[in-house]
Formats: C-alpha cells, structure tokens, sequence
C-alpha cells in the first residue's frame, strides 16, 4: 500500500494497481479471513432409479458427508442434502457443505475425497449417475 495507489495479487498471480481512491470507495473481500469454504453441487441420477434407490442416494450422500472431518468442523454450518428437482433429463440431489480450514488445496482435497466415496457408493447399490440424454419413441401407423 502506497501513498496514492496500491498494488493487489490476484488469485491468478497477477499484480493489479489500484487508486488509493477507488480502494477508498469500494468493498473489499479478504478471502485469505473467511472462515470456511462452501460449496455446492447437483448429483443427477437417472429416473429409473425409482423411490427406493433415490431415497438410498440421499442417505448415501448424507452419511458420506457425515464422516468427513474438515466438513463437521462447525456445528453452525453441517452439511446439507435434499431430493431437490425432477430434472428434463434426472432426479436431482442438492448437496451443500462448508470446509473448514479454509485452505484453497485442502477444499479440492475433500471434493475429491467425496465425489470418490459417492461414485463408490452408488456404484456397489447400482445406482447411476444421469447425463444428458433424451429418448425418442417412434410410432409406425
């Protein structure tokens, strides 16, 4: 921080200057305080899974999310798993959970650690993720 500008690293690396004047007149984000990272995803499986199997999902998904420690860190943010949506294409699980530390590489750490599990998991109950995907019924007269 300088006399009349000051210079940010951006996440990127870049070094951006900025005008002690615009600083003064803008909201900042220190994102290096927060105190956790959220995050948010949509587990799309496919609609013959039926009742049964999807309501297997979503225990799946909550006791996966139940055994990791860096997102039962707070008690004030546990994680957050809903049969949300009757997609075009999927049944669609919404899946929210904050990481704490707040560490950049220990978040995609625990993503991975997850979506690994969940794949796992749904695999040995045969449950199938859904893609994008339409059919097409063809009528002969």
């Amino acid at each position: 921080m300088g006399f009349r500008s000051t210079r940010i690293r951006t996440l990127q690396g870049h070094l951006v200057t900025v005008p002690n004047s615009v600083i003064t007149n803008s909201i900042v984000e220190n994102v290096g305080k927060r105190p956790f990272i959220r995050r948010t995803s949509n587990i799309t499986i496919t609609y013959d899974s039926g009742h049964a199997k999807t309501e297997r999902a979503v225990d799946i998904v909550k006791d996966v999310l139940t055994n990791v420690p860096e997102i039962n860190a707070d008690p004030d943010h546990p994680p957050r798993v809903y049969f949300s949506d009757f997609n075009d294409w999927s049944l669609n699980i919404y899946m929210s959970y904050w990481v704490k530390p707040p560490d950049y590489w220990t978040y995609h750490q625990v993503n991975e650690r997850v979506n690994f599990e969940i794949m796992k998991r749904f695999k040995a109950e045969k449950i199938e993720f859904a893609f994008p995907s339409q059919t097409l019924y063809l009528k002969r007269e």
